[in-house]
């Protein structure tokens, strides 16, 4: 098996590729795929929104007859079994491709290894783990829903010069500068769920959408840890719910300070008013639970946005998968509040993997290696 300086720049740009609809494919990953023929590409393309149709279909009209003897390189193992698509390893072999590269082999126990045993029983050459590490960065999100059984968790944290993600009874404090939230703003576009805590969610009255141009409709599900139902009726995330998804955790919350306990007539009132606003009850007995849960409704990423307690809890029960923490350049002082992990402090668990700059500000990115997720 022959990997190719050729080989491995087409893959690079598979991956790319496949970048574009990260978080628009329900629960497909998105993979890309070019058809080249003597350097040329032929076909490219990416799984569709949605899901359907896969990206070697797609790629495979485009080369048209171009494609026999050609080379497809695709970011996952080509599909094996019947959904509402034939597989696209039978389409690769019908459309007479001499040659595959494939980047990951696919952990769906309907796929895993048959995509590749179809290709090879039909003649066709088959090279695979071309740019691994990088394909798996690229579809980390799938990879965790299919062989973890729940969303890949990324933790972000807005954090001061002195250490502080915000300022006590202050609301909203800005940390970081309009580059930094617009690169926010962009990943959430990426991201199947993001999630805070009531204390954020009633001292914020944050939207948690995507507001940058051209990417409104990618605004990801919205999760309240909010084990009282606490959350205003007034406030901007129930007063939306009908036009992006709100989902309130109303039991096993990571939230640590809570408001007296009401009574079980008043909970019923407002459990009956938020749903009636349009907000999902969701019962989860801990984070697991939860995660477990938001996984087989095929969420494959979390964004967890705040606050201290809840990414506190979630770094605890080891369920941080990634951590992207922007430094700004301010100071808050004594009335701050304390982050729960700083740029001196990062569990031994995460490795830096780049940083970045953003107008004034610095953005660490430090990611947990997980074996389990080496599927090729």
């Amino acid at each position: 098996m022959v990997v190719t300086p050729e080989d491995r720049r087409f893959m690079a740009a598979a991956i790319r590729l496949s970048r574009r609809h990260t978080g628009l494919t329900a629960t497909n990953p998105s993979v890309g795929c070019l058809i080249v023929k003597d350097g040329v590409i032929l076909g490219s393309a990416v799984t569709a929104r949605g899901g359907r149709p896969h990206a070697e279909t797609q790629a495979l009209d485009l080369a048209g007859e171009g494609a026999r003897g050609a080379t497809a390189y695709v970011t996952l193992e080509p599909c094996s079994h019947y959904g509402r698509t034939p597989p696209c390893a039978n389409a690769l072999v019908a459309a007479g491709v001499a040659r595959v590269v494939v980047c990951l082999t696919d952990p769906d126990p309907r796929v895993s290894g048959r995509g590749l045993t179809i290709l090879r029983d039909a003649g066709i050459e088959v090279v695979s783990g071309v740019l691994e590490e990088e394909g798996r960065r690229a579809l980390e999100a799938y990879l965790m829903r299919q062989m973890k059984g729940r969303p890949h968790v990324t933790l972000k944290l807005a954090v001061s010069a002195d250490g502080m993600i915000g300022r006590r009874d202050a609301g909203q404090v800005a940390i970081t500068g309009p580059v930094s939230r617009a690169q926010v703003h962009a990943l959430r576009a990426e991201i199947d769920a993001i999630l805070v805590g009531i204390g954020t969610a009633i001292a914020d009255d944050p939207e948690l959408t995507v507001r940058l141009p051209g990417l409104e409709e990618r605004s990801p599900v919205r999760i309240v840890l909010d084990r009282q139902l606490r959350l205003p009726l007034t406030s901007k995330l129930v007063r939306s719910a009908r036009d992006v998804p709100v989902i309130v955790v109303a039991a096993g919350s990571a939230e640590g300070d809570f408001a007296p306990d009401v009574s079980i007539s008043d909970e019923n009132l407002r459990r009956q008013h938020l749903t009636q606003a349009g907000v999902e009850i969701l019962a989860a007995d801990d984070l697991s639970s939860l995660l477990t849960q938001l996984a087989d409704r095929g969420l494959s990423s979390l964004l967890v946005e705040g606050g201290a307690s809840v990414a506190r809890a979630f770094l605890d029960a080891g369920l941080v998968d990634r951590i992207l923490l922007f430094q700004g350049k301010g100071v808050i002082g004594a009335d701050g509040i304390e982050s729960p992990v700083t740029a001196h402090d990062i569990p031994k668990a995460y490795k830096p993997v780049r940083r970045m700059r953003f107008g004034t500000d610095t953005c660490c990115d430090y990611e947990r290696e997980f074996e389990c997720l080496r599927v090729s």
